[in-house]
């Protein structure tokens, strides 16, 4: 959670939350600088789970039950995009990304904080060698994809970023990269 508390609090605006799930960030979002978010989740199951926490929500919620390939809103329409740990879920990763440049606006932002390939080559060969039992196992979860990469090659800049592995958890499921990133408009 220390990670999200990092992240979230930097929303502004009108908020894209891609992979909602149990709406475990909305305690995070500042009242004072968001308008409204969009929760993007497709799975019904996570909607029940989240009722409590969206009941408590400080800001205005509004949920969206499709997946992150296909975001029913307005080209430019949304100041800024929360990821916490859903991009290792996302079945067409790429979809979603070329979805989240067209709704966030000129200079908008994505505030991430995602899981994924470790920079060790001994690690990266065991999250090679898990990953597809992992997804079996965790909902599609991917343990070796390339993060900053991946929201670069979608037209994004990263602003900062910070990467390490999580104290007390296995290297091969805890590697994570967080930061912000502004949209480019040559994408």
């Amino acid at each position: 959670m220390k990670t999200r508390e990092k992240i979230v609090p930097l929303a502004f605006g009108n908020v894209l939350e891609v992979g909602m799930g149990s709406a475990v960030n909305m305690d995070l979002y500042n009242p004072d600088q968001v308008t409204k978010v969009w929760g993007l989740e497709p799975s019904s199951g996570m909607q029940k789970k989240a009722k409590k926490n969206l009941a408590k929500s400080p800001v205005q919620v509004e949920w969206l039950s499709l997946p992150g390939e296909k975001i029913p809103l307005e080209d430019n329409s949304v100041d800024s995009i929360v990821l916490t740990y859903t991009l290792c879920t996302i079945p067409d990763w790429h979809a979603a990304m070329k979805q989240m440049h067209r709704v966030l606006k000129p200079e908008g932002k994505i505030l991430f904080c995602e899981h994924g390939q470790a920079p060790d080559e001994s690690i990266k060969k065991w999250q090679n060698r898990l990953n597809k039992l992992w997804g079996k196992i965790f909902g599609g979860c991917h343990l070796n994809r390339t993060v900053i990469e991946n929201i670069q090659s979608s037209g994004f800049s990263i602003d900062w970023s910070n990467s390490n592995y999580i104290k007390g958890l296995p290297k091969f499921a805890s590697y994570i990269s967080f930061g912000v990133a502004t949209k480019m408009h040559n994408k």
